[in-house]
């Protein structure tokens, strides 16, 4: 009889020792991606930066600086958000889709400030709102 390698052998009863699956990984990631991003926008709009476009018939029409501070502290909470992800916090998941769901929301109401920034922005948020999701629903699956 052959002994099976280490890597074949199942472990039983023993808890999963890679914490980071692949949809964390991806969230966390992304989260780190976001965030930063979100705050170079923040640190532009603060800046009034003439990047920024600034329509008059606008709903959700703000101050450049209001939507800097407003990128600012949102992509705070996305690296905050990342970071509890990566290191498998139990918070970490709920938070990572509250924080992508407002980023998703401020960035559909920045898109007539700078449109080519704002919809892969929404892209990657809702990216990371399903990534956080999918592993929540797949999370008590795992026996």
């Amino acid at each position: 009889m052959t002994a099976m390698p280490d890597s074949n052998r199942p472990r039983h009863g023993a808890p999963d020792s890679e914490k980071v699956n692949g949809a964390s990984l991806f969230a966390g990631a992304a989260l780190m991606l976001s965030g930063p991003l979100s705050i170079l926008m923040g640190a532009a709009g603060i800046a009034q930066d003439t990047l920024l476009a600034v329509s008059s018939h606008y709903a959700y029409r703000f101050d450049l600086t209001t939507w800097g501070v407003i990128h600012l502290v949102i992509g705070v909470g996305l690296v905050v958000a990342g970071l509890a992800v990566l290191l498998d916090k139990s918070w970490g998941r709920g938070a990572g889709v509250a924080a992508a769901g407002i980023s998703l929301i401020t960035q559909f109401m920045f898109v007539p400030y700078y449109p080519a920034w704002a919809i892969p922005m929404m892209a990657l948020d809702l990216m990371i709102v399903f990534a956080l999701t999918r592993l929540q629903i797949g999370a008590g699956d795992s026996h």
